[in-house]
């Protein structure tokens, strides 16, 4: 009994930290969110009116949110698998036997989640240039007119997609390069011994041994991604024609724009349970293919 009251003495310091900045802070943008709050109220808490879920409905009546949805879910959809991909394929690549300087090419590809966004951000706005960029310099040299990547509705979010999964492979790759480091060798061993190839290998021994570390980064992927927001506010400031506007992008501008902190705050609570539908679905979908 003493020993739990000391246990608890230690942890009580962290518990308050996480209330007084975690807990209390949701609370507070709940309640919010139940209300009209806005610049009126910020200057006279007596313009300030309960709403319920007032700002609930009007964002299924409000067109911007919807397309803000779309293009959050387009980005979902086509970076998730790619940068999963890319994250796995640098990871077994870095991971085999016949890969030399490791130790670089590791620090090399994990470079870009630690660097500043910003910085590379304006790196590759220059690349996408319609006249000097590197990318429509390589298309033309192949005989492809150039693109306007970030000046075009149709080509902004790819554009998007490939920075972001750029930018954020190197943190899967190592989450990978741990769980391939984990795989007894002896599987691999016997596999030789018995003739199999290499994509035999992958197949029956990587793969599968590797899969509730997939399921993890999926699910760390897609929770990410779904709140994009620094990519477009840096590179295209949701535009042409708000085709890169997420909803986490509406958010900021409903709240930091426009200072409708009520509907600011219910599209935050949209989000938290879009992605906790999404991640229970995840989880739901790991017991079914493990039963």
């Amino acid at each position: 009994m003493r020993f739990d009251r000391a246990a608890w003495w230690f942890v009580a310091p962290a518990l308050l930290v996480i209330a007084v900045f975690f807990f209390f802070p949701i609370l507070a943008a709940l309640l919010i969110s139940l209300t009209d709050f806005d610049i009126y109220a910020l200057a006279d808490l007596s313009n300030l009116r309960f709403v319920g879920l007032g700002n609930y409905l009007k964002l299924l009546e409000t067109p911007q949110f919807w397309q803000a949805l779309g293009n959050t879910l387009y980005f979902v959809v086509a970076g998730v698998p790619l940068s999963i991909g890319a994250s796995l394929g640098a990871a077994l690549l870095l991971h085999s036997r016949l890969a030399r300087f490791k130790p670089f090419f590791r620090t090399a590809l994990f470079a870009p989640v630690v660097t500043t966004l910003v910085a590379v951000a304006v790196i590759w706005r220059y690349m996408f240039n319609t006249r000097y960029g590197l990318l429509n310099y390589a298309l033309g040299g192949i005989g492809i007119d150039p693109i306007d990547w970030l000046g075009d509705p149709h080509w902004a979010m790819p554009a998007i997609i490939l920075f972001a999964v750029w930018k954020n492979f190197g943190y899967n790759m190592i989450i990978f390069l741990a769980g391939l480091q984990s795989i007894p060798e002896e599987l691999y061993e016997a596999a030789r011994i018995d003739g199999a190839s290499i994509w035999r290998q992958l197949r029956s021994i990587t793969l599968p041994m590797l899969s509730p570390v997939v399921w993890l980064v999926g699910i760390l992927t897609i929770a990410g991604y779904f709140q994009l927001f620094a990519e477009p506010y840096v590179m295209t400031q949701g535009g042409p024609l708000q085709s890169t506007v997420s909803v986490l992008y509406f958010m900021y501008e409903e709240g930091f724009k426009w200072w409708n902190l009520g509907s600011a705050s219910a599209v935050a609570f949209v989000l938290f349970l879009l992605i906790f539908a999404v991640t229970a679905l995840q989880l739901r979908g790991r017991k079914w293919t493990a039963a």
